[in-house]
């Protein structure tokens, strides 16, 4: 369990550990399964706020349900998903009571579109990094082909000093190899990886608390909004 603690955290987070609530301070990262509240089976990623806006990147002038995240959300957020795996799970959001139901399916869209707008990221630098690939490879095979050419033509010599460079071309040439090499075999997972965990959070269910429902807003005498959920509760599926 690490836990960050910072004058300046703009994050809070609870995040239940053996039983007991830890403080809302700093940003909680749990590294064991246990660590996550449970509810019917699916493990709950909790995220309380303060104010609404903690939630979003302020430097970010783009309209609210197109705001970057803040990068403790993310980073809490995206290391919560990518450590639950294929457990189900789901993303609960503590607001301020304050909070009113429309500012909160905002907030939930907000959410869902910043990880639409990674995944697609993703899945283009995916795309480039395969096509440099590519290139690269085209580039590597046409060089090593030009160096055992090269040496197959100077072992013709009998000299010593051209045998040492036959051998320098041979190395030279799968040195070329290197970077295609690299990119098939160990660069192109992790962009997918990435990308099919933003995929997850962009399709995990969303729940929200403590905002106050539009019709309680308008009608204080009503405990119930109009979709059946308690007063200061709602529900988002993915």
């Amino acid at each position: 369990m690490r836990r960050i603690d910072s004058e300046d955290a703009r994050l809070c987070v609870d995040a239940p550990i053996l039983g007991r609530a830890l403080p809302s301070v700093g940003v909680v990262h749990g590294h064991r399964l246990g660590v996550y509240r449970r509810e019917g089976g699916t493990d709950l990623v909790e995220i309380k706020l303060r104010e609404l806006r903690q939630l979003f990147n302020t430097l970010d002038p783009s309209p609210f349900h197109e705001k970057d995240l803040d990068p403790a959300a993310e980073e809490y957020l995206v290391s919560a998903v990518r450590e639950l795996g294929a457990h189900p799970s789901k993303l609960v959001l503590h607001l301020p009571a304050q909070t009113s139901d429309e500012e909160a399916v905002s907030a939930v869209t907000a959410i869902r579109h910043y990880f639409d707008y990674r995944s697609r990221h993703t899945r283009e630098q995916l795309r480039l990094l395969l096509g440099r690939g590519v290139i690269s490879l085209a580039v590597g095979l046409a060089f090593l082909v030009a160096c055992l050419l090269v040496r197959q033509w100077l072992l013709a010599y009998s000299g010593q000093g051209m045998t040492i460079i036959s051998e320098g071309l041979l190395i030279l040439g799968w040195v070329a190899m290197w970077r295609p090499v690299e990119i098939f075999l160990y660069d192109w997972w992790p962009e997918l990886g990435k990308r099919r965990l933003f995929d997850r959070i962009v399709h995990m269910q969303i729940e929200t608390h403590g905002s106050e429902p539009a019709d309680w807003a308008r009608n204080p005498q009503s405990g119930r909004t109009g979709h059946g959920l308690a007063r200061g509760e709602r529900e988002i599926g993915g």
